[in-house]
């Protein structure tokens, strides 16, 4: 070792003048350098930008043997913290080796040095003033893991970045000492950015290959990072005015009501300006009816009526969002927002010719006009036409089909009454339906820009005899604007470990013991038998056929083996609510019937239950499943609508899936289907605390359906 050093210090002295016009030859090199930089990667790294050492950091790392030593490099950095620091990453990672491809082919190495630097380098040319100290800085460095026996070559390197060093020498000094502690994180950070182009570093094969090795170890987190920088919220911004029937917490009534409150929330955090218009029911709670400020009124004729109506505006704003009530207690004062068609025709005829006149009057007039189901069918066609000169008929239209079983079909006459609509929107490709029939929601579809609907799935079906509700024709005819959205579920307010409606908050880490709790508490409150070794099925739904209940209530009796209980939440059809009650003192202590709508019971069933049966005979969406997923609650659904796209069927031979799914609507199909859950949840219950996990640790929020409706906006918006 001796005789090396000795002989290295010689060559030194030999070549200190060839090294210091090496350094004047290089600096016009690393002007038209920029090429090699981006071999090395290790200059892109913040830390190495900040110094211009980097215009020689960029080779040095590519051959660094400090990744073969980085013991050794980290006392030079303590001689020099300031530059080597800030060099230390790039620098002491490859100096010696660099050192020699930078004499074969100086050119190229500086040339990617360059731009790495963002182009602090060719004002840093002049740098070769100081290229001895520089060099001897990190020479030191490199030359612990070498034994300084590249020392020659590495002087000439130094030689040529020494300027650069001095002067970041001032501002590196500060962040020496962090820098120290950190250097691995800085070689981590060096190699991340220099990963996607160590290729290019074949200057030098050997050394480079063994170093690009560990250097691309750390990539993926790097990329990780990388990956959020691209956010919707920087995209351009665009105003939406969201026109439905109902919102919660104000009015809901089924799905449309979570989507009117979640989906806009969602959009203001993507940098949208959103607001919501809506009838000012009777039926409001009172706390909301109470913060509500006045914004203005004026009266607006509708139809042939011969009258002007009163149109009052109320405002109440939460999380970002504006929610305008149209106020008029002619039509709203019911105490259910939805009573019967002769009544509900011309209430919505009202509402959405005056939702559009309200966005006139206060002179908001938004990019798109998105606007849901059949209460709200007729505003593209009012856009289009009594609208069509007036500010907000420069907004486009998008009419989202929450269930295309709804239409608002009446007849002509009385629709054209109440509207006021020209008589050429009542024609086959429109309004018409049948011989005298107009149906709202139809000539919605007609007239608007876009038309969506709830899954991918459901998109598809409805252009199809068995799920068209006689529709399927007039949905094949404008299937170039149909799209299919998946909705998603807050995490605001369906969060297991927020809920305040639990027994006891869980989260993915301990929801297989407090899951267990939460079905204890579920059993007391209900007047079941509380023992968690019984298999709770949970049910939670309006009480409709569309709900597959005939298919429920055939099964019931089969499905109550003792070994397992059901709990029925929801109101609707009277047979189906009879049905329950019955079963209920059938198998007391067994089965529960709650023939109402409780939303806090309704998060304890999530909760507290093992499965949730959704055996829908249509599905455009649903939401109960994807609640219950995320509370650790298996879902046993029907393949079809959003049910098939959110639901993978659990295969016992993989593992793979994340529920149970039967496809044909029948009821030894649905049997088999809860028999299969039993079966996994008794014999096999670690692969069920499997699939429990893998359910919670799914993302279903709102998220990802929000980004997908901005870029819709955006892409009818391109201005």
């Amino acid at each position: 070792m001796a005789q090396r050093k000795a002989h290295s210090t010689r060559k030194k002295r030999v070549a200190k003048k060839p090294a210091a016009q090496a350094a004047q030859k290089k600096a016009p090199v690393a002007a038209a350098s920029a090429p090699v930089v981006e071999t090395t990667p290790v200059v892109e790294n913040p830390k190495t930008v900040e110094t211009p050492v980097e215009v020689k950091t960029a080779p040095v790392e590519k051959t660094a043997p400090v990744v073969e030593k980085p013991q050794a490099v980290e006392k030079p950095v303590e001689e020099k913290p300031a530059l080597v620091e800030k060099k230390a990453a790039p620098v002491v990672e490859k100096p010696k080796a660099e050192v020699k491809p930078v004499e074969e082919k100086p050119a190229p190495v500086e040339k990617k040095t360059t731009p790495v630097v963002e182009k602090p380098k060719a004002e840093e040319k002049p740098v070769e003033e100081k290229p001895a100290s520089v060099e001897k800085k990190a020479a030191p460095v490199a030359e612990k893991p070498a034994e300084e026996k590249p020392a020659p070559a590495a002087k000439k390197t130094r030689a040529t970045t020494k300027k650069t060093a001095t002067k970041a020498k001032a501002a590196a000094e500060p962040e020496a000492e962090a820098t120290k502690s950190a250097k691995p994180a800085a070689k981590k950070a060096t190699a991340s950015k220099s990963k996607a182009k160590p290729a290019p570093v074949v200057e030098n094969p050997a050394p480079v290959a063994e170093e690009t090795t560990p250097v691309v170890e750390e990539p993926a987190s790097v990329v990780e990072e990388a990956a959020p920088m691209y956010d919707m919220s920087n995209l351009p911004r665009r105003s939406i005015a969201f026109i439905g029937s109902e919102c919660h917490p104000f009015v809901k009534t089924g799905g449309l009501g979570d989507v009117m409150y979640a989906l806009p929330r969602q959009l203001a955090r993507l940098n949208c300006d959103v607001r919501v218009i809506l009838p000012r029911y009777a039926c409001i709670p009172q706390k909301y009816q109470d913060q509500m400020v006045y914004r203005g009124e004026f009266y607006m004729d509708l139809g042939h009526t011969g009258r002007n109506y009163y149109v009052g505006i109320m405002e109440y704003i939460c999380d970002g969002v504006v929610y305008d009530f149209i106020d008029n207690q002619e039509f709203f004062s019911s105490g259910n927002p939805y009573t019967n068609l002769v009544d509900d025709i011309p209430k919505y005829c009202f509402f959405s010719k005056a939702a559009l006149a309200a966005l006139n009057y206060m002179n908001w007039i938004p990019d798109i006009v998105h606007c849901h189901d059949w209460q709200a069918g007729l505003v593209p066609v009012y856009l289009r036409t009594l609208f069509k000169d007036s500010p907000v008929g420069h907004a486009r239209s998008i009419l989202t089909i929450h269930n295309l079983r709804f239409q608002g079909i009446y007849n002509i006459p009385t629709i054209q009454y109440w509207s006021g609509l020209p008589g050429e929107v009542f024609q086959m490709g429109a309004l018409k339906d049948g011989y005298q029939d107009a149906n709202m929601l139809k000539g919605g579809i007609a007239y608007a820009d876009r038309v969506t609907t709830v899954s991918g799935t459901y998109a598809g079906e409805i252009q199809t005899a068995e799920y068209g509700e006689h529709l399927e024709g007039h949905l094949r005819y404008h299937s170039g604007k149909l799209r299919g959205i998946v909705n998603g579920i807050d995490y605001d307010m369906w969060n297991p470990a927020t809920d305040p409606a639990l027994a006891v908050n869980y989260d993915l880490g301990n929801v297989l013991d407090h899951k267990m709790e939460n079905k204890l508490a579920l059993q007391q409150e209900l007047g079941l038998e509380q023992n968690t070794d019984k298999f709770v099925i949970g049910l939670i739904s309006r009480l409709t056929n569309q709900k597959g209940l005939d298919l429920v209530s055939t099964v019931i009796p089969q499905v109550m083996d003792g070994n397992t209980q059901v709990v029925v939440l929801g109101t609707g059809d009277k047979e189906y609510e009879d049905t329950f009650r019955y079963y209920e003192n059938a198998y007391r202590g067994s089965f529960a019937a709650c023939i109402q709508y409780d939303e806090a019971r309704a998060h304890r069933i999530y909760a507290g239950a093992d499965a949730l049966l959704v055996p829908s005979r249509f599905e455009p969406c649903g939401l109960t499943q994807l609640n219950a997923m995320h509370y650790g609650t298996l879902p046993i659904v029907r393949e079809t609508g959003g049910l098939k796209d959110t639901v993978e069927p659990y295969n016992t031979f993989t593992g793979d899936g994340n529920g149970f799914t039967f496809n044909r609507y029948d009821a030894g199909l649905l049997l088999d289907a809860i028999n299969r859950a039993k079966t996994e949840y008794f014999t096999n219950r670690y692969h069920w605390d499997e699939v429990v996990q893998r359910d919670m640790a799914k993302d279903v929020s709102w998220e990802n359906s929000a980004r997908q409706y901005k870029d819709l906006y955006l892409e009818l918006t391109q201005w």
